[in-house]
């Protein structure tokens, strides 16, 4: 494509591989996302067309990735494709959790801060009317050097209103899927991202997944026996009791107010 150069390819979005990039211009380092428009398809994607046109409205947040540009090229085969611009950012939480399974716990005060941009970063898109309804590690992107993170990946973002719009219940990764919507609710608002958030800070704690089912009827009786278990009782290994406590609370299904997530991580 005019004006980039390839350099690598660094995964797949939703609904797009991800390429890092060099502007040739400026010599700037971004990334590429690229959608394929297909054949069978008049014009572009509604899901490209709405990730382009949340991410626009969006872009101005501090823990939200930056749509820099919008272009259209061609493919080896001579397809027509899309790619949007993104500011690069040279890892993702995945991958930073994974770093620490060989080093020991990661430091509460890391998983402080990043709970907070997290936490920012979501406030700022419900304030917005916008559910991501995809959180994960993977999808939350970071610079390593500096500890920033920001909520990317929007393949599957909606507008949300009150009275709350019947949805699709058919979203986001199992593992940090709210139960209302394995239950098959396609009548959901904010609740199901913070869920997302709380099952995220449960992995930074414990740097595996909470809730690992196979299936929806599996990913049920994980949470209902983590219920079980007395939530009040769990003690996790060198972690602060504000932290346990932020947990606690997330997961019972307090989630009316965002002072309190902000109070816990001591940036209120």
């Amino acid at each position: 494509m005019d004006g980039y150069e390839k350099l690598e390819k660094v995964g797949e979005g939703t609904y797009g591989k991800v390429y890092r990039a060099k502007e040739k211009a400026t010599g700037n380092i971004v990334a590429l996302k690229k959608t394929r428009l297909h054949e069978d398809e008049e014009g572009v994607p509604p899901t490209t067309l709405r990730e382009v046109s949340i991410l626009r409205m969006l872009s101005r947040g501090p823990h939200v990735v930056r749509l820099l540009d919008v272009k259209q090229g061609l493919s080896k085969e001579g397809k027509t494709v899309l790619y949007l611009v993104f500011e690069y950012m040279n890892t993702d939480l995945k991958k930073f959790i994974r770093s620490y399974r060989q080093m020991g716990d990661i430091p509460p005060q890391t998983v402080k801060s990043l709970m907070y941009q997290l936490c920012k970063g979501v406030a700022f898109c419900h304030g917005h009317g916008v559910l991501h309804r995809d959180l994960k590690p993977h999808n939350l992107l970071m610079d390593r050097k500096t500890n920033t993170l920001k909520i990317a990946d929007l393949g599957l973002a909606r507008s949300y209103t009150v009275p709350i719009k019947k949805y699709t219940h058919e979203i986001l990764t199992l593992w940090y899927r709210a139960p209302e919507v394995l239950l098959g609710s396609t009548h959901y608002s904010t609740a199901v991202d913070m869920w997302s958030v709380a099952c995220i800070f449960a992995e930074l704690v414990t740097k595996q997944a909470l809730f690992m089912g196979d299936s929806e009827l599996q990913q049920l009786l994980h949470i209902f026996r983590f219920w079980l278990q007395s939530l009040l009782s769990l003690q996790f290994s060198s972690i602060a009791i504000e932290l346990e406590r932020l947990l606690v609370i997330i997961i019972l299904g307090d989630l009316g107010y965002w002072e309190l997530p902000m109070k816990m991580c001591g940036l209120d």
